[in-house]
């Protein structure tokens, strides 16, 4: 599930990584990319009511979901609401809450991300921006800024895992990752990719497609042998320091 006033298409790379392990899907959503324009805005509640229409109109019963930045709220609340159609859900870099606020705060944040993220990326998602227009993405920006991603994730009823990068300024610092990573209900992991920014799915595919098969494989998650020097990856486990 892609973020905010985006299409699918920087989803693609890692959707290419996981490819190999089962059947992916990257859906735009109404109003983005591909998919028809509305006349209004669509919130989280919608978007996560239309990704359940997306999943009854391919006839899947039961989908692992990942999403990155918004679309880590929309998972969330396609997880609450229809737990049995939901096997598990990755968020990679899930946006929202108290980190992201106020909004002007959250802004900044947006900006310094842009020198973070690579420099390919303009090239995929300025086109979406243009389409999706900057009134609708701020109007929308404000109300995934107050989602409280935090207090969903803690008490999604299906098993979670959090990805965070160390180059991400819309994520909360080491020691606040540290702090929720040592106080995780069971349902949650978390797990770390150091020098990845907010749209690690684009940057780091083959990092977090690492990650996403040794967490479904209930391995520990650990650096990809495969994929050495491009980034540290691990995870925090409950009682660490």
């Amino acid at each position: 599930m892609h973020g905010f006033a985006v299409s699918g298409s920087y989803l693609l790379p890692t959707a290419a990584a996981l490819a190999h392990r089962a059947t992916t899907l990257v859906p735009d959503l109404p109003g983005y990319g591909h998919s028809p324009v509305w006349d209004h805005v669509l919130g989280i509640p919608s978007l996560a009511w239309a990704l359940l229409e997306v999943l009854d109109a391919l006839d899947l019963d039961r989908v692992v979901l990942v999403g990155n930045s918004m679309g880590g709220p929309v998972c969330l609340e396609v997880a609450h609401s229809a737990p049995d159609r939901v096997a598990g859900v990755v968020l990679a870099s899930p946006a929202g809450g108290m980190h992201n606020q106020p909004l002007t705060r959250a802004l900044v944040q947006l900006a310094r991300d842009a020198w973070h993220e690579s420099p390919r990326m303009a090239c995929v998602v300025l086109p979406d921006y243009l389409h999706f227009g900057p009134l609708n993405a701020l109007q929308l920006f404000g109300e995934l800024m107050r989602f409280p991603s935090l207090e969903r994730i803690l008490r999604t009823p299906v098993p979670t895992l959090a990805v965070i990068g160390t180059r991400d300024p819309l994520m909360p610092p080491p020691w606040r990752v540290q702090e929720v990573g040592r106080l995780a209900p069971p349902h949650l992991t978390i797990a770390v990719i150091e020098g990845a920014a907010h749209a690690m799915n684009f940057s780091h595919p083959r990092e977090l497609a690492h990650v996403i098969g040794s967490w479904l494989d209930a391995r520990e998650i650990t650096d990809d042998p495969e994929e050495p020097g491009l980034a540290q990856v691990f995870e925090v486990r409950r009682g660490d320091t």
